[in-house]
């Protein structure tokens, strides 16, 4: 199994960025298709944001398609989420999920798909 530790939360005005790290140990990080979800409060636990095993392959949904890039290094077993242009709706709990694949360009949208999780960032844009 992987465990997941994210990084690079914070607070900051809107129209600012930042970028969200998760750091994977235990199993091969390229075999875990990776993902972020955010959570805010009263609310669903939302997808964000997947990338396949190898990277080739990314997916959004409108709400953050063309302001947030999802992306990995597999040699330093760390998946980014750089968030640019962020707005007061986008303050959440931000979690980095895993799971496990034998497929190299299928990716996941699902909170249920995903086996791992991290225990989440705090990321707060003011307006």
């Amino acid at each position: 199994q992987v465990q997941l530790v994210e990084s690079g939360g914070g607070s900051v005005q809107a129209g600012g960025s930042l970028r969200l790290s998760c750091a994977a140990s235990g199993r091969t990080f390229s075999a875990y298709a990776m993902a972020w979800f955010r959570q805010a409060p009263g609310k669903e636990r939302e997808f964000v944001a997947t990338i396949t095993r190898t990277g080739d392959v990314t997916s959004y949904p409108d709400s953050v398609q063309g302001r947030f890039t999802i992306s990995r290094d597999n040699a330093k077993n760390t998946a980014y989420l750089q968030m640019n242009s962020l707005k007061p709706e986008d303050t959440a709990v931000y979690y980095c999920a895993a799971r496990d694949t034998t497929y190299d360009s299928i990716y996941y949208v699902r909170r249920n798909d995903y086996h791992y999780w991290g225990q989440g960032t705090q990321v707060t844009v003011s307006s």
